[in-house]
């Protein structure tokens, strides 16, 4: 290769990377003499009442800037690298007001009010928006006219592995009948409850992405006791190690896409696909909706094709319908008259389809529906809403389909299907991208909902929590910040034998954290559902992270917060006699009768059911054949079958063990 090529072809990717370079710095920094705000100070928003108050931005180095505020005046100017600051004093909740901040070019901000902001953040219970339960919360959606409730939503983008100036982007927006439906359902129902109790202004930041775990949310420093994954972080900074995972993720997606290609499925490349109406085939087999294909004797992973056939009256047609088909597992797509009426590809997603008017008929109408599982069980999700509705008619969908098999895939790859990667699931990722640029914001403290991903490593979560509430403490400079935090709910099939459960432990490590001052955990053991690792009811969510707010943030000390925790134990004979916290006007069996999901061991470890019986504000512990009992577990399951010990209060008591002791 001659020198001056060499040069040249050096000389050209030395431009585009300067280029490239130039993009990403004017897409964070401002043209020369321009004020730039970061997206969270802007219009609509609500500062941190009682609390300095920051505001800041970029501008060129040196240039002078000035705010007026709230009939004040304040000055600055800008630093070499053009960031500036402007602390103002902490101020009493009310509103609305304006802001104007000027210097080169000149900001009017409006409807801005001051009142207590929550960061509500973690996985995908917290991301779970009120559009997605929309049917179970109707009315509370249409009297959603909160003005002074707000959310500023930030978006879940990723686009490098460094610390982020700013968010990607995001507005305040109030909460009405329109906007609550992008809010976290979670975080709606909380910011209602606090607001109806103490009428001031509530800001929500959501900042959730669902999948992932706890230690994307940590900074690199916070991970400093976590060597693998401190070491997992620095590989992402190497641009090699990145377009050599990204080269093997592209290979095994390329595979996987050739395996389940649909030029396979014979329901589309036949003479007639099968969502056509003309299509005729006497040999499709009936099938239960809903159900697993699998515990119908169809042992594969593939394609079926599921069809079903309805009459409507003609009171019925004329109106656009609503097709209502729970969850599948994978994905699916939907025909209804042989015209195509939506599809899925997240296997958690409620199906809600729209049917235009004029498609259906009187008499008989046909839908067909694809379903695509590459790997587990796949079918209808049982004990989900299945039916059409048209104005206030219902069609029932459940019962017999008939069904039909497209394409059987090939088995996985092991080498592909062993490559998974995904950026927002690295340590630190999530802490660069959506944490690290809110921390000049004042808050009143954190709602986090999170722990499904991190139920295979529940020791290590044990540290992992801790280190995420110190952290972030740190990082916003707030040693006592309240942080609050939902305990995993009930999940999966049922046990009915003493077992162990990665589930459960991971719920008392959740319950340890209570330890560290200034904090509260919402129990919902009784609030899940068994097949939906989203379950529908964020309402009792949002109210149980309320009552710990009360009490924890807004200082309602005599008021009794949460359900009986387990505080310590008593080994008496052949009994072991179980004391608690937060038992509140008393101990009591929900629905009467008598305690159940108790279970005993000795020194083996070998858990039989126990007879538990309330004795005021303890709990005795016994069973037959147990006569040195060392340990007592309570709801310790995945999902335990009826969990029943709460207080007069009606709140349920979280799971636990003397195991740890």
């Amino acid at each position: 290769m001659q020198p001056r090529f060499l040069y040249r072809m050096i000389s050209a990717r030395i431009i585009k990377l300067l280029g490239i370079v130039c993009i990403v710095f004017l897409s964070y920094y401002p043209a020369k003499g321009t004020i730039r705000l970061p997206k969270l100070i802007a219009d609509g928003m609500v500062l941190q009442r009682e609390k300095k108050i920051s505001v800041w931005g970029w501008a060129s180095p040196g240039e002078k800037v000035s705010i007026s505020f709230n009939g004040k005046n304040y000055r600055t100017s800008t630093l070499r690298d053009g960031k500036w600051l402007v602390a103002l004093p902490a101020m009493k909740a009310g509103g609305p007001y304006t802001m104007d901040i000027s210097g080169t070019n000149s900001i009017h901000l409006k409807d801005i009010l001051i009142g207590d902001v929550w960061l509500c953040s973690g996985q995908s219970n917290m991301q779970t928006q009120m559009a997605e339960i929309k049917e179970n919360y109707a009315d509370e959606i249409s009297h959603a006219d909160y003005p002074q409730i707000r959310q500023f939503l930030v978006p879940n983008k990723i686009d490098s592995p460094q610390v982020h100036p700013d968010v990607t982007g995001g507005q305040w927006l109030p909460a009405t009948p329109v906007n609550v439906l992008n809010f976290s359902g979670t975080a709606y129902f909380f910011a209602l409850t606090v607001y109806k109790k103490y009428h001031i202004p509530i800001g929500i930041i959501n900042a959730s992405w669902g999948g992932t775990p706890i230690e994307a949310w940590i900074s690199e420093d916070g991970l400093k006791d976590f060597p693998l994954a401190q070491k997992n972080y620095r590989n992402l900074l190497d641009t090699a190690y990145i377009n050599q995972i990204n080269t093997a993720v592209n290979k095994a997606n390329s595979i996987e896409r050739e395996r389940t290609s649909k030029k396979y499925d014979k329901g589309l490349n036949g003479p007639k696909t099968w969502f056509d109406t003309t299509y005729k085939d006497n040999i499709w087999r009936p099938i239960l909706v809903p159900g697993y294909w699998n515990d119908e004797g169809i042992r594969l992973n593939g394609v079926v094709w599921y069809r079903k056939e309805i009459d409507l009256p003609s009171s019925a047609i004329g109106q656009s319908a609503l097709l209502y088909l729970g969850r599948m597992i994978s994905t699916d797509e939907v025909y209804v008259n042989g015209k195509f009426c939506g599809q899925t590809f997240n296997p958690y997603a409620r199906r809600r389809y729209t049917i235009p008017p004029n498609l259906l008929k009187p008499g008989k109408n046909i839908i067909v529906v694809r379903v695509s599982c590459p790997s587990g069980k796949g079918g209808f999700v049982p004990d989900k809403p299945y039916y059409l509705a048209i104005g206030d008619y219902r069609a029932d969908l459940t019962g017999m389909w008939t069904y039909k098999v497209g394409q059987a895939f090939a088995p996985a790859d092991p080498g592909a299907a062993n490559v998974q990667f995904n950026l927002a699931n690295q340590p630190v990722q999530l802490y660069n991208v959506m944490i690290a640029p809110l921390l000049n914001y004042g808050i009143k403290g954190v709602l986090w909902y999170q722990g499904e991903s991190n139920t295979g490593k529940p020791k290590e979560y044990e540290k992992l929590l801790p280190v995420l509430i110190d952290n972030w403490r740190q990082k916003w400079g707030d040693k006592t910040m309240p942080f609050l935090y939902v305990q995993l709910p009930n999940f999966m099939e049922m046990q009915y034998l003493p077992s162990e459960s990665q589930w459960a432990e991971l719920r008392e490590a959740q319950l340890k954290a209570l330890t560290i001052p200034n904090t509260g955990m919402a129990v919902t053991i009784d609030i899940g559902e068994w097949n939906d690792i989203h379950p529908l009811n964020k309402k009792d969510v949002g109210y149980r992270l309320a009552l710990a707010a009360e009490k924890v943030a807004y200082n309602e000390t005599n008021l009794v917060a949460s359900g009986p925790l387990y505080q310590s134990s008593e080994v008496q004979g052949n009994r072991v006699i179980i004391s608690f916290s937060s038992v509140g006007r008393g101990l009591v069996a929900k629905g009467g009768g008598e305690l159940s999901d108790f279970a005993v061991a000795g020194a083996d470890k070998k858990f039989v059911w126990a007879k538990a019986v309330i004795d005021g504000d303890k709990v005795v512990v016994s069973a037959p054949g147990i006569d040195h009992p060392m340990y007592v577990r309570y709801a310790w399951a995945d999902n335990p079958d009826s969990a029943n010990l709460y207080n007069a209060e009606g709140l349920p008591a979280s799971p636990f063990t003397t195991d740890g002791q």
